[in-house]
């Protein structure tokens, strides 16, 4: 793990996993000015899940896992207004956090190691991950595909099933990518959609 360091956080009623992408409309002043500070130095920011409180107004308090997030496109279409795309990249732990005058969070944080690369792929996870890419389409999911890469299908899966936040959260969390593949299969299992899929062969 690479030595603590100290970012923005940007607490949301979402989970970015790795090598996802999510889309924001930034007006709060504070994120405003945070995402200018991004951009102007290009330096990341951090995703953490809302663990109380709401995305506007007072400062949420966040979960402590969270994923780096870093601007890969951005607009102003209006005055104090972006429109951002984000890609997460590494997952992190808080280790503490300062709020600023303006309610802008900055996080003293720790680089959390690259996921365990599980032994084989789980074949349910990766025929629904398949099955809803062909339905949707590739621009569906962000590219480039590695149906092969059970890291890949793992977190592509987390970001499209239709779970809890705290859910996703947890599997966000989760290190070893043979034990998410499991969750995640678990997960399947108990919405129905593996049997869904085996009807339909």
């Amino acid at each position: 793990m690479s030595a603590p360091d100290v970012i923005p956080l940007f607490p949301l009623g979402t989970v970015l996993f790795p090598g996802g992408l999510l889309p924001l409309k930034v007006f709060e002043q504070r994120y405003v000015d945070m995402t200018k500070a991004c951009l102007r130095d290009n330096t990341p920011f951090g995703v953490c899940l809302i663990r109380e409180g709401h995305e506007v107004g007072q400062p949420a308090a966040p979960h402590a896992i969270g994923c780096l997030a870093h601007i890969a496109q951005w607009d102003v279409p209006h005055p104090n207004l972006f429109a951002v795309l984000a890609r997460g990249s590494t997952r992190f732990r808080v280790l503490d956090t300062t709020v600023a005058g303006n309610g802008l969070i900055t996080a003293r944080i720790e680089t959390l190691p690259e996921p365990v690369q599980a032994d084989s792929m789980d074949r349910a996870c990766q025929e629904v991950l398949r099955l809803a890419i062909e339905r949707a389409g590739v621009e569906s999911v962000p590219g480039p595909v590695q149906l092969d890469d059970p890291v890949w299908v793992s977190y592509r899966l987390a970001e499209i099933l239709p779970i809890s936040s705290p859910d996703k959260q947890a599997l966000l969390e989760i290190t070893d990518t043979t034990t998410r593949l499991a969750r995640l299969r678990a997960l399947l299992a108990a919405h129905g959609i593996i049997e869904n899929i085996n009807k339909n062969k």
